[in-house]
């Protein structure tokens, strides 16, 4: 497998900053070493190409990844006391600070990437490239346009997190003046023009498609599908007639930086958008994933017994991890092989004693300690594909009761091959749920594939996948349930050789799809075929029974036809949303764009009773973190070193 294989080089400081004050804007260096110095020829410029990739955040690590916003994650509680670990979770914790902002892109601070600086990389590029003389026409503008599109991309991102923005579109010079230097903030809408501006002028210019050596480098299919997401968010509630948040959010002219009148027709520029990207992806072989090899070898005695569910436990099992495979559109290529701070790593079980033929186990590569909150065990749908609250066949009353499951001999157990261990201690909550729940999470009673093995976890004190007080004391899952979707079956512990790698999806087709219910559900008066047909692809692949099938039966739902009003179907498809992307941060992002994120993330984060060693003390809930976010969170704040540079910035509401 080969990835993006962009070196990351420091250029002699070459795009070093002109002066102290002009921290974020595009200043040309005034030294002795030229711009043409850089440009002399094809390898230099592909080293250039390679800085702007460079600005791309790092999600995959655990420590600055932002996708451990929102009430999805929970890392143990005594790594969470340092400022610079677990980033985003201190977010949610309400510790985000002017001074020093956590994942702060706007100047870098807080582990965030300077986006700013990616800019300012990406000008210097574009007004350069030109000069290279032993490239063709050709590849100088297929160059320019994957630059042209991550500006825009890196100008996304920081909408996403502060609304508007200054836009930095030109490269300035060492002689500039002051105006030229400090620029204002622009207005929402004008920012999301100006990013569409520049995606549309990179895609006509781009390869349709890369090639094996070139994975990871963007491409015709990846900006499509970019710029409808892109279009989602402009179209959002958020960002689109938000007067309830930012009403009085004006700019020196007393003029509102967020449209503050709902445009519907918003909706239908994302529509049309997602259509494109889905013709683009169906036109390259992008297609929802499924597992065409066997089933590992500790798998295929239950296969045999039970071969369509284990087909589709591996099918979503490994739709994440299965590197580089058909489903996914655009992903982060640049993972540092050596580093041991991948999400991979953190939430990887260790090895208990007794598996893999007596392979020593240690702690590195498989830290065991970012766990799944508890709201992620009732999030996934019961085997009906509805909510644990809405299905009638399922008794809330007795979900936390404890209970053995079937014996392997008995009849009833041959559907929970493979799924969950038989004669095994277990709650009524873990069971009769949908395979993506089994294919996600590490529970009591279950397995978690990894290592090379099958561990058969039980999360007690002192069982496989639990709190071991004379092993490991510090490395422990605090919620008692435990994430496998990042973790590949054959990665194992103690070198970076013997893990395997794979890049972290930035965007993938089932993300589509869902955009394209949400966006068509949003712009009609009420969903029809087309919004049931796109969410129902995922569903299929999932395993779960289609929208109209299961919410319009009166004996398994409580809120019959739910799915039959545009309030209802946006509940389901945000749902839907949450757990087919579940853990890989677009929870926080669907939350924030429909104005819920500060009701949602408001609350404490809940788990088992990590210490007890039966079921009796170990299925009690504890509240873990208390959680602060608010409507002020929504916007990051704008750095104080900013603010105290340029008069001309207004900061955030609230900050």
């Amino acid at each position: 497998m080969k990835i993006l294989s962009i070196k990351l080089v420091v250029l002699l400081g070459l795009f070093g900053l002109a002066t102290s004050c002009s921290k974020y804007l595009d200043v040309v260096p005034d030294n002795t070493m030229t711009l043409e110095d850089l440009f002399k020829q094809k390898e230099e410029a592909w080293d250039a190409l390679s800085k702007v990739y460079s600005y791309m955040p790092q999600d995959d690590q655990t420590h600055v990844t932002t996708w451990t916003l929102g009430d999805e994650w929970l890392g143990r509680l005594d790594i969470n006391s340092t400022e610079s670990n677990l980033r985003a979770i201190r977010i949610m914790r309400g510790l985000q600070t002017v001074s020093n902002p956590q994942l702060g892109c706007w100047s870098g601070t807080g582990g965030g990437k300077r986006l700013y600086e990616g800019i300012r990389q990406a000008n210097v590029f574009l007004a350069n490239i030109d000069k290279v003389p032993d490239m063709t026409d050709l590849e100088k503008n297929e160059w320019k346009a994957q630059v042209k599109f991550l500006k825009a991309y890196y100008n996304f991102l920081l909408v996403q997190r502060y609304g508007p923005i200054v836009i930095a579109d030109e490269l300035i010079g060492a002689d500039a003046t002051t105006d030229q230097l400090f620029l204002p903030r622009t207005k929402v809408d004008e920012c999301f023009d100006y990013i569409i501006g520049l995606m549309d002028e990179a895609i006509p210019e781009l390869t349709e498609r890369t090639i094996s050596v070139n994975l990871g480098q963007v491409d015709q299919v990846v900006a499509k599908a970019i710029k409808a997401r892109v279009l989602m968010f402009r179209a959002s509630p958020f960002f689109n007639g938000n007067m309830e948040y930012y009403g009085d959010f004006m700019d020196h002219d007393g003029k509102p930086f967020f449209p503050l009148t709902y445009d519907k027709e918003k909706w239908k520029d994302a529509i049309d958008a997602i259509n494109v990207a889905l013709e683009a992806c169906n036109a390259n072989g992008i297609a929802l994933y499924t597992y065409e090899k066997e089933p590992y070898s500790f798998d295929r005695e239950d296969y045999s017994e039970n071969q369509e569910k284990i087909k589709k436990l591996y099918d979503l099992r490994m739709v994440i991890t299965d590197p580089w495979n058909k489903e996914l559109i655009w992903g982060y290529s640049n993972i540092n092989i050596y580093g041991q701070g991948e999400l991979a790593h953190s939430s990887n079980m260790r090895l208990p004693e007794g598996y893999g033929d007596g392979v020593t186990n240690t702690a590195e590569y498989s830290w065991q300690w970012m766990a799944a909150t508890y709201r992620m065990a009732e999030q996934y749908y019961t085997e009906k594909g509805v909510p644990i609250d809405e299905d009638l066949t399922f008794d809330l009353d007795k979900k936390w009761e404890v209970v053995v499951t079937p014996g392997v001999d008995d009849p009833a157990y041959q559907e929970l091959r493979g799924f969950m261990q038989p004669g095994a201690e277990t709650i009524r909550l873990y069971l009769n749920r949908e395979p993506r729940f089994y294919a996600n999470l590490g529970i009591t009673g279950g397995y978690w594939r990894t290592h090379g093995v099958r561990i058969k976890t039980m999360m007690y004190a002192g069982k496989d996948g639990g709190y071991n007080s004379s092993q490991h004391t510090t490395d422990f899952f605090e919620t008692g349930i435990s994430v496998k979707k990042f973790v590949h079956p054959e990665s194992k512990s103690g070198a970076w050789q013997r893990t395997i790698k794979y890049p972290y999806p930035i965007i993938r087709l089932a993300d589509l799809l869902l955009m394209k219910a949400e966006a068509l559900n949003e712009y009609l008066d009420a969903p029809n075929q087309e919004v049931y047909d796109a969410i129902n692809k995922v569903r299929e692949r999932a395993g779960v029974p289609n929208v109209e099938d299961v919410w319009s039966d009166a004996s398994i739902v409580k809120s019959v036809n739910k799915h039959k009003s545009k309030e209802g179907m946006r509940d389901i498809i945000l749902q839907e949303r949450g757990i087919e992307l579940a853990f890989e941060g677009s929870r926080y992002w669907d939350m924030l764009r429909h104005k819920k994120a500060a009701t949602q993330f408001s609350v404490p984060v809940w788990g088992w009773t990590y210490t007890g060693q039966t079921g009796a003390d170990f299925f009690i809930l504890e509240a873990k973190q208390t959680r602060k976010f608010t409507i002020t969170d929504c916007l990051w704040p704008i750095d104080l070193n900013e603010m105290n540079t340029n008069s001309k910035l207004i900061q955030n509401p609230g900050w």
